[in-house]
This record gives structure tokens, C-alpha cells and sequence, in this order.
């Protein structure tokens, strides 16, 4: 199933110390401009319309600390959608690791702080959420093909 993953440098140590740099700027960027900055991504199959981009701020498993980043997320009523892609690499991203310890989770939509309960879609709603989430930013099923791991769906929904 998996085949050459042209985002695999993003597993090495200088794709990681850049990831979290760019990360950290984003961040901050997004929370300087209340989200007029940094609300939107526009890469990849998102160009040029562009897809949203919201903060997820997660309690760290190990240590404890808030953790901030941003993700693209499809709001889906009072729901928000999240995947745990990280690029088709072939381990779960730390955010949806931190989320499993501890679902209580900060989703941040331009202005809009809300405070949710997350959780990883049961295997019969990641069936029905998948096709959806291809449609809206069809870069995730390419991701799907470069990895053996079933990337989660994450529904986080009002707490």
C-alpha cells in the first residue's frame, strides 16, 4: 500500500526542527491577527481557493504543557474535523497522541475559542467521514497512499 512519500524529510531531524519553527511562527501570526493572518491554507490540492486552518491547543501527555499548532480542520456544524495525516509519515503526529491521553482540547477558528472534547472517529464513522474529508482537501488521500497506518478522523465536538 505505501509508496514513496515525497514529504519523508519532514521525519528527519532538520524537517522536525523546521516543522516546529514554522509551526511556532503560524501560531503566532494566526493569535497576533485574530486569524486574518494564517486562517486559511492554500497549498498543495487547497491552491488556490485555499482550505481553513484553525489552532488546536492540546495538554502535552508527558509534560503536561498546553500545546498550540495549527491544522487545517473542516468545521462540519458544531463539530470540527480534524485529520491526523502528518503528511502520510508512517507514526501518528503527537497532537492526536495528546488528545488520546487527554480529549479536552482548545479549537480555535479565527476569533472563535471554543472549548471541545475530542475523539478519534469509530471505525464506522471514519467510513462515512473519510470520503468527505478527501472531497474537502483531497491531499489526504494521497497521504493515505504513502503510509500503512489508518490515518484518524478526529471529531471534536462541543464539551
Amino acid at each position: 500500500m505505501s509508496s514513496r512519500n515525497p514529504l519523508q524529510w519532514l521525519d528527519s531531524a532538520f524537517g522536525a526542527k523546521a516543522m516546529k519553527a514554522l509551526s511556532r511562527a503560524h501560531v503566532e501570526l494566526y493569535r497576533v491577527t485574530d486569524g486574518r493572518l494564517g486562517a486559511t491554507w492554500r497549498f498543495g490540492a487547497a491552491f488556490p481557493g485555499g482550505v481553513p486552518v484553525c489552532l488546536l491547543t492540546t495538554r502535552g501527555r508527558k509534560t503536561g504543557r498546553e500545546r498550540t499548532l495549527p491544522l487545517v480542520c473542516m468545521p462540519d456544524g458544531d463539530r470540527v474535523l480534524l485529520v491526523a495525516s502528518q503528511g502520510g509519515l508512517p507514526r501518528h503526529p503527537l497532537w492526536y497522541l495528546n488528545l488520546c491521553a487527554d480529549p479536552r482540547v482548545v479549537v480555535r477558528l479565527r476569533g472563535d475559542v471554543r472549548r471541545m472534547r475530542a475523539r478519534a472517529a469509530a471505525p464506522d464513522e471514519r467510513a462515512e467521514l473519510w470520503p468527505r474529508v478527501v472531497a474537502f482537501y483531497a491531499d489526504y488521500g494521497n497521504y493515505q497512499s504513502w503510509t500503512d497506518r489508518e490515518i484518524p478522523v478526529v471529531v471534536c465536538e462541543p464539551a
